[in-house]
């Protein structure tokens, strides 16, 4: 219950129409419950008096009742709705804004699928939970209220005979509630699973395709998707349920009613009017039983997503600006020191970076070479704060990274993930992603520097051709060479490049290479590779190995120094002898 009034929280800047809705909500449960009163004169001063101005009358007003009653009930429905949109739209955007803050490890453990169905299906349960609150959740039980008092006052003893019935409805229906908010939180987490697997599916459908997959994988989708479905009708199944049983309760009641209250018309106990009005009121009692049953499996619905939204809400960023930052120095090429860092990912696990002490003088270019899973990309993540150091710690010009603000720290750094993105758009928006404010001779100067001014002004508009979703309109050398533009663009002190020439040609890594040693100029620059040919123009090479760094020198050094790096070189570009000499 607690992650729903947080969530409710959000519905105070509308809290005038949600009070009008109420009101008129209120203004509409009068009227029906003035209603029966209404048929009770009719018979009784009407019918059976043979009065037919009171008839008319009384149907009159009845008629016009009944026109205010819908006035009302379409205000209501209106205001409903726009509260309900309102808070739609509100939730949407705190959990965007959320999600935004979070640190790469919180995105590690809550993956995109899971996120995108909170942000949409869950965001769109709770909304139809306010709303029907709104509209008739606060009705149903005002109604049975309201005409449970009036059965008193129509007749006790028959009211009293009653009140064991709607026990027991009552008892089945909270029941029912505290069984429905697990079952469709279940329902909930399904669908996070079959909306993971089609994502998986829709972005790697070329992966699919070339490994002549595709049957494996519409088996594994039918299998989440029959999966979910069972789990959805099991839900329905056990909802179908809750109404035949309260017809019973409603319809034993109307009868003990008929029967009870006819004896004690021919008694001359309660009049015919009286009778018909009593039955009213009990239909209009129980009668808001069959809402009940919606309602309970809204507010089960709800309760769950609200769970699941609370949950994303109300997550604390692991990486998070310190209390009292400090200022970086204002300097063109900062020195940043690694210090007997270790470092893990959540979850437990060894350590992938263990006892790293590196320094990256101002203007340096520092190589990290390794083998896959070596720890070479969680080595550079560590520098923006991607993720915080286990143990030690790092510097930029003697602060320590975990007292400097994020935005701050980020803006120095100009980063070229492993994983090329690119956004739709144009090529122009996408280079100029970190720095909006750049001119056109700026974005030029950078893609030519990346070697790729060239291939842009062959697209069909050049620098406004438009990027497709992921980039799809480009070959992997072509994106890659705009991220590095991209970066460098930004013209920030520290710029890391993270296996960012993986997909291009010889020929074009090596004139980038030396673009961007022109480029670099001022800056601390982190090169993350695998292939030798990428590093041998590095000021320093660090080689790291089982997450530890056994070497660091220049090509030269590390041939007469490291096995390990001599082995790396012999494997891609051969020559090397053991003494470190016959490098060509």
């Amino acid at each position: 219950m607690r992650p729903v009034l947080r969530l409710l929280r959000h519905v105070r800047p509308y809290w005038r129409r949600s009070v009008v809705a109420l009101v008129l909500l209120i203004a509409v449960i009068v009227v029906d419950l003035a209603i029966p009163r209404l048929i009770q004169r009719v018979i009784d001063q009407g019918i059976i008096a043979r009065n037919l101005h009171v008839i008319v009358a009384t149907s009159l007003a009845m008629l016009a009742l009944s026109v205010v009653q819908a006035v009302f009930a379409i205000g209501n429905n209106i205001l409903s709705v726009q509260v309900g949109e309102r808070l739609a739209r509100d939730l949407r955007e705190a959990m965007f804004r959320t999600i935004q803050t979070f640190s790469f490890g919180n995105l590690d453990r809550l993956n995109t699928g899971q996120l995108m169905v909170r942000l949409s299906s869950d965001t769109t349960v709770f909304q139809r939970l306010v709303q029907v609150y709104l509209r008739i959740g606060t009705r149903a039980p005002l109604l049975m209220i309201g005409s449970l008092v009036l059965m008193f006052d129509t007749d006790r003893r028959l009211a009293l005979m009653m009140l064991p019935i709607l026990a027991a409805v009552s008892l089945v229906i909270a029941v029912f509630v505290a069984r429905m908010e697990p079952l469709f939180r279940g329902v909930q987490q399904k669908l996070d699973r079959l909306n993971t697997v089609l994502q998986e599916n829709v972005a790697g459908v070329r992966l699919v395709k070339a490994f002549v997959r595709a049957d494996h994988e519409r088996r594994r989708f039918d299998a989440t998707s029959a999966d979910y479905a069972d789990v959805s009708t099991r839900v329905m199944r056990f909802m179908s349920t809750l109404s035949p049983a309260l017809s019973i309760f409603v319809n034993a009641g109307i009868v003990a009613v008929i029967w009870r209250g006819g004896i004690q018309t021919i008694d001359g106990g309660i009049t015919v009017g009286q009778l018909v009005a009593f039955i009213n009121y009990l239909q209009t009692t129980l009668g808001p039983l069959t809402i009940m049953v919606m309602l309970a499996s809204v507010a089960a619905a709800g309760s769950a997503s609200a769970r699941r939204i609370d949950e994303v809400l109300t997550t604390a960023p692991e990486v998070a600006d310190p209390p009292q930052p400090v200022a970086l120095p204002a300097r063109a090429a900062p020195r940043i020191v690694f210090e007997s860092v270790d470092f893990r990912y959540a979850g437990g696990g060894d350590p992938v970076l263990r006892g790293i002490d590196l320094v990256a003088e101002p203007g340096e270019t520092i190589a990290i070479l390794g083998a896959t899973g070596a720890g070479k990309s969680s080595l550079v993540n560590l520098v923006p704060r991607f993720y915080d150091v286990t143990a030690g710690r790092i510097t930029l010009d003697g602060v320590d990274l975990r007292r400097v603000r994020l935005d701050a720290l980020r803006r120095m750094i100009a980063v070229v993930p492993q994983e090329t993105v690119l956004f739709s758009g144009s090529v122009r928006d996408n280079l100029r992603f970190g720095r909006p404010d750049a001119v056109e001779a700026e974005v030029v100067a950078a893609a030519t520097a990346a070697q790729a001014h060239e291939f842009i002004t062959r697209l069909p508009r050049g620098y406004d051709t438009h990027v497709e979703e992921r980039g799809v309109n480009l070959s992997g050398g072509q994106k890659q060479r705009l991220a590095i533009a991209r970066a460098l663009l930004m013209r920030a002190p520290v710029l890391i490049l993270d296996d960012a020439t993986s997909a291009v040609d010889v020929t074009t890594e090596t004139r980038l290479q030396e673009a961007l040693k022109a480029q670099a100029g001022g800056r601390t620059v982190f090169v993350v590779a695998q292939r030798i040919s990428t590093v041998l123009t590095a000021d320093r090479i660090a080689v790291v190995d089982g997450g530890r760094l056994v070497a660091q020198g220049t090509h030269e050094e590390l041939m007469a120094t490291s096995p390990v790096y001599r082995e790396i070189y012999a494997s891609q570009l051969g020559g090397g002898r053991p003494d470190g000499q016959g490098e060509p």
